[in-house]
This record gives C-alpha cells, sequence and structure tokens, in this order.
C-alpha cells in the first residue's frame, strides 16, 4: 500500500492559482439597459392598455420583442472588433444616405411625415439608424484627418457630411433626428480637439440660422419649415397662449406629471395619460406617463437610470484604446444626452417639441434597436480595451 507524502504540519498544502470570472460586458452599462428596459415595459402596461380595444398588451408585447432583439444584437456587436468599422466608413456613409432616401420614396405617411417603411412586424426609420451609422462615419472621417484636425477644412467637411443627411431627415420631415445629427457632429467636434475659435463660429452660425428660420424668414413671407413646425417650436415660450392647439400636447403633459405627485396615481383612477388626453404617451411623451403612474419616485429612477448609462459611456470613452474608438463613444453620449434631455424637457415644458424619442423608453422597433446597437458599439470598445489592457498588465475597471 502506497504510502502518502509526509508533508511538515505548518506547510500549507499548494493551491493553484484561479483565474476570476468577469462579465464579458461591462456590467453597470448592462445593467442600465436591462433597468431602462423595464421600466419602458411597466411605463408601456399602464399607458397603453385602453389605446388597442381587446388588446390590452400589444404595445407592451412588442416592445419586449424589440427590446429582446436588440439585446441579441447588442451581445452579438459586442464581440465584433469595432476598429473594422473603420475601413467601412464609406460603405456605412452611402447606407446611411440610402436608407433615409429609401424612405422619402417607398416610405409610408403618417400625421403629415413620410417617416417610415411599413415592415410586417415594425416600420422602419431610416432617419433612426442613421444616428449610429453617421456616428461611426464621422469618427473614422476623423481618424482618417487624425493630423489635420486643427485645420478648418476638416471641420467643414465634418459639418457637410452631418448637414447632408440631417437635411434629408428634415424633409421628411423628422426635425428631431436632424438636430440629433448636427449635435452628433459639433461634440465629435470637440473631442477630436477642434479648435475653440471654429466651435464658437459653428455655434453662432447655428443661432443665425435658428433666428433666420423660425424670425426672419416668416415675416418676410418665406417659410424655410413648414407652419406648424415653427408653432410646435416656439409654442413652449408662450403655452397660455393657444393652449387647446400648439400648446395642448405640454400642458396636458405637465398636468399628468404633476397629477403623479410622489408614488403616482394607481391603476384604475383614471388620469391624463390613462382617460387619453396626452396624445403619443407611448412614445415621444412616455416621461409623462412614467411621472403619472409611478411620481416622482418612478420618474427619478428612470432619471438615474439614465444618469448610470450616461456615465459608463463617458468612462468607456476615456478607457478607449483608440481615438476612434473614443470618438463613437462619444457620438453615443451626445445622442443620449440630447435625447434624453429634450425629450424630458418638453414634456415639462422647458423644451420645443421636436418628436424626438427618448432611448429605450419609448415605443418603437427602429428606436429601439438603434440604441442598443449603440450600446453595443460602446461593448466592443469596453471589451477592446480591456483586453488592450490586460495585454499590458493593467486592467480599468
Amino acid at each position: 500500500m502506497p504510502l502518502s507524502p509526509i508533508t511538515h504540519p505548518d506547510e500549507a498544502p499548494a493551491i493553484a492559482p484561479q483565474r476570476s470570472v468577469r462579465l464579458p460586458l461591462d456590467p453597470l452599462l448592462t445593467l442600465g439597459v436591462i433597468g431602462l428596459g423595464i421600466c419602458s415595459l411597466l411605463t408601456l402596461a399602464a399607458a397603453t392598455k385602453n389605446l388597442v380595444p381587446g388588446h390590452p398588451r400589444y404595445y407592451v408585447d412588442r416592445q419586449a420583442v424589440y427590446l429582446a432583439v436588440g439585446f441579441v444584437m447588442m451581445i452579438v456587436l459586442s464581440r465584433v472588433d469595432y476598429a473594422h468599422l473603420r475601413r467601412l466608413k464609406n460603405l456605412i456613409y452611402a447606407a446611411l444616405i440610402f436608407s433615409i432616401l429609401a424612405v422619402l420614396g417607398v416610405g409610408h405617411a403618417s400625421n403629415g411625415a413620410q417617416r417610415a417603411i411599413a415592415l410586417p412586424f415594425f416600420s422602419f426609420q431610416g432617419s433612426e439608424l442613421g444616428k449610429v451609422l453617421l456616428i461611426v462615419s464621422l469618427a473614422a472621417l476623423l481618424v482618417e484627418r487624425a493630423r489635420r484636425l486643427h485645420a478648418r477644412d476638416t471641420t467643414v467637411r465634418v459639418v457637410l457630411a452631418a448637414l447632408i443627411p440631417a437635411m434629408l431627415v428634415v424633409a421628411q420631415p423628422d426635425l428631431g433626428s436632424g438636430m440629433v445629427y448636427m449635435v452628433i457632429a459639433y461634440m465629435l467636434l470637440v473631442i477630436a480637439g477642434t479648435s475653440w475659435r471654429q466651435l464658437a463660429a459653428l455655434a453662432a452660425l447655428v443661432a443665425v440660422a435658428g433666428a433666420f428660420v423660425l424670425v426672419a424668414a416668416p415675416a418676410a413671407g418665406v417659410h424655410v419649415l413648414k407652419p406648424y413646425q415653427t408653432e410646435r417650436l416656439t409654442a413652449f415660450l408662450h403655452p397660455t397662449s393657444n393652449p387647446q392647439k400648439q400648446g395642448y400636447q405640454q400642458q396636458e403633459s405637465k398636468i399628468a406629471i404633476g397629477s403623479g405627485q410622489k408614488t403616482g396615481v394607481r391603476s384604475g383612477a383614471g388620469g391624463q395619460i390613462e382617460d387619453g388626453y396626452v396624445p403619443e404617451s407611448n412614445t415621444d411623451f412616455v416621461f409623462a406617463a412614467v411621472g403619472e403612474r409611478y411620481g416622482f419616485i418612478g420618474a427619478s429612477i428612470v432619471l438615474l437610470l439614465y444618469g448610470l448609462l450616461l456615465s459608463r459611456t463617458l468612462r468607456i470613452l476615456v478607457m478607449s484604446k483608440d481615438l476612434f474608438g473614443s470618438l463613437i463613444a462619444a457620438g453615443v453620449a451626445a445622442m443620449l444626452m440630447f435625447q434624453v434631455f429634450v425629450n424630458v424637457g418638453m414634456t415639462i415644458g422647458i423644451m420645443p417639441i421636436t418628436g424626438v424619442t427618448l432611448p429605450l423608453m419609448s415605443y418603437g422597433g427602429s428606436s429601439v434597436i438603434t440604441i442598443l446597437l449603440a450600446v453595443g458599439l460602446l461593448q466592443s470598445i469596453y471589451v477592446q480595451a480591456r483586453a488592450a489592457a490586460a495585454a499590458k498588465g493593467r486592467v480599468p475597471r
């Protein structure tokens, strides 16, 4: 019978080092996405149960499918090295223009706007997908001109590359998405290190153009925007002057949010949302539904989740292994910050109504999947940054 080896009582048995198991995604970013998805389903369940007679879960079930499909696409994209997209910038930009033109050509009209192509299960909005395509193509353009980032012609090229699809989108008309495109371009120029003189000149140009479009041109009898667009953009400045028309949505939205108080209005107790007084309460004005149904506490949770999402996006921007990744993260951050600020602002009456959706909360396949594709790019940047740092012996958190 073989004898066991003799060991000294003070000697501890050797233990093989164990590798720590970590989630292959940014856990906090993923938590923010899941949290907002759950909040969206809960809000839509309360806000849309009476919209389709006989089908109280019509919008909820479809939103759940959109979230599931988008989440799978996010995971798939996170496993792809985002650096490969840089070589495809021309193809990606062409896809951006084609998707917008396709909607203008064969899209169906709804509420006076031609913004989507009707598909069997959802309506495809080229302007939504175009946000991610624009971020990637502009980031690649700036990296390509890394040695001339301070040159004036670089700024002009970036602005024109964003302005062309923005004008096509505004022609649908979808003013909100056009504004998002230009905000993305401006943020990328800021992160790329563009001269402050050029940035100030762009800001001044936007201010002058806005004054011309909203004030000078209509006074001269020239309408760059359609009259109802101008009215919607200026109604928040004087909401009580015509509360039954231009100011109606914002007035009812503010009443709905105020009626929620601390913990919200219980289901079945009626209210602005449940009784149908707030149009588009499942899309553009979904935050009003959050405020009424779940009150200050529910609205705060949603805003905190957006804070988590944005903080992780900015963290990924900093930890990116290269300029291309940082610029993509900057574009996603600009898109998220602008949409959240404008959407929440218009529901409480401090911003104009522009048709900007609330990311991951508003109902819609194109909007939800686009945001999750953007998050997938962030996850890819995170994974590649950790891999690069691990090769150097240090792993960022």
